[in-house]
């Protein structure tokens, strides 16, 4: 009987291997939260570079924790202090970004694990920009999966007090900015970037912006105009599409909805024109009359 159910074992253990990325600890093996927080105390200084590599892979599982001080204050922080200290090779670098990259896929019920992951991507980014690390392929990719997560949020949530951020909006901006500001990056890039803000800048279901979200979207848009891409005439273009996005003019003043709408975008145009009007770049100045000319075609 026992040489005949020799393969239970094994058919027991399959399903827990399929679901086993799903259910990484967190805290990782080997640590405690007391561990954690001992080391953020050093501000995530390591005497054992061996060790650091593996923790980080371990900690990206804690992205999606529900409790902020995990999530934010240990797993976030960490990663990003350790990517600004050069502190790993291309090679981690790369299986980072993978790893990262599988977080933004499947359900997030909760709402953590997918903007937390685009957050730290964009620390990624910052690190390729900083010293080229990625192939030419390989940022194209990046650049197509930050537009697409942009392009797909339907979670607005911001900030609440017991829960902390989810922020997808802003988080993806962060992740759009850094890509914007390497100097790689290529024009049919920047208009990709470009197609995604434009989503979420007027969204049909978002509530009105009150977590920041409009600035920081305006921010790849600051970065790609710098590279002096586009004429005044194909930003007055790509600026037109965005009023439109409001809503029928006969709800003007009349409908939450269609409030909401105008509250993002005029909240997006003033960020734009503020940074355009105080810049010292002169492609970032050229946007400000176009501004002005949008902002005057607002309901």
């Amino acid at each position: 009987m026992r040489k005949s159910m020799g393969w239970l074992p094994a058919l027991l253990m399959t399903p827990m291997l399929l679901v086993a990325p799903a259910l990484a600890a967190c805290p990782p093996d080997g640590q405690t939260i007391a561990s954690l927080q001992a080391l953020k105390a050093l501000k995530f200084e390591m005497s054992d570079n061996d060790a650091r590599k593996p923790l980080a892979m371990a900690l990206i599982a804690c992205l999606g924790d529900p409790d902020p001080a995990m999530r934010d204050d240990i797993a976030y922080s960490a990663l990003a202090a350790w990517m600004r200290a050069n502190a790993f090779d291309a090679d981690g670098l790369r299986a980072m970004r993978d790893a990262l990259y599988a977080q933004l896929d499947g359900d997030d019920e909760q709402g953590f694990r997918r903007p937390y992951a685009a957050l730290v991507l964009s620390e990624v980014a910052r690190t390729d920009r900083i010293k080229p690390w990625m192939t030419p392929e390989e940022r194209t990719t990046m650049v197509e999966k930050a537009a697409s997560f942009l392009e797909s949020l339907k979670d607005y949530r911001g900030f609440d007090d017991k829960e902390g951020w989810r922020h997808g909006v802003a988080h993806g901006s962060d992740w759009l900015m850094q890509l914007a500001l390497n100097t790689a990056l290529e024009k049919d890039q920047a208009d990709r970037i470009l197609a995604a803000v434009a989503t979420q800048v007027v969204p049909d279901a978002a509530p009105a912006y009150v977590f920041g979200e409009s600035g920081r979207l305006a921010r790849p848009v600051l970065y790609i105009a710098q590279r002096g891409f586009y004429s005044e005439a194909e930003w007055m273009k790509w600026f037109n599409a965005l009023p439109p996005k409001i809503g029928d003019p006969a709800q003007a003043y009349n409908d939450s909805h269609w409030l909401a709408r105008r509250h993002d975008l005029m909240a997006f145009l003033m960020s734009l024109y503020i940074e355009a009007d105080q810049s010292g770049d002169a492609n970032i100045h050229r946007l400000k009359p176009v501004l002005v000319a949008t902002v005057k075609t607002v309901p």
